[in-house]
């Protein structure tokens, strides 16, 4: 069971942005940028083009209102998407507010995880323009 599996079962807490009956978007506690948002599917599969046709269709819509909440919330150009999934073996997209194409690098050094305080904050902002 991934991390991200035993987010989605409750066992372990997140800060919600939204959710369905396919996805959970939250914020991710290591962020690059504030306001670094992951869509994980509720369905355990590694790598995203592993999803089923159903899965892929529907994320990025699901993503879409987020985005644009983010984009809201943060000042930035646009937000950005990345789909790496080399940490956790579970399918998922960052949604990241962006200005240049080096704020999706996640080979910067110096990624600390935010405070709760921070965390809060970040998903409040997101979350009232939603």
């Amino acid at each position: 069971m991934t991390i991200f599996s035993k987010i989605i079962a409750g066992e372990l807490t997140c800060y919600k942005i939204a959710e369905n009956d396919l996805f959970l978007a939250f914020l991710d506690v290591f962020p690059l940028r504030e306001g670094h948002v992951l869509v994980v599917p509720k369905v355990e599969v590694d790598k995203l083009f592993d999803l089923p046709e159903n899965y892929l269709a529907s994320m990025l819509v699901f993503a879409q209102p987020i985005a644009k909440a983010i984009e809201k919330s943060f000042p930035c150009n646009r937000c950005g998407i990345s789909v790496i999934g080399l940490e956790v073996p579970h399918a998922h997209m960052h949604l990241i507010p962006i200005n240049t194409s080096n704020d999706l690098n996640f080979a910067q050094p110096g990624k600390q995880k935010a405070s709760e305080e921070q965390l809060r904050s970040v998903q409040a902002r997101i979350v009232a323009h939603l």
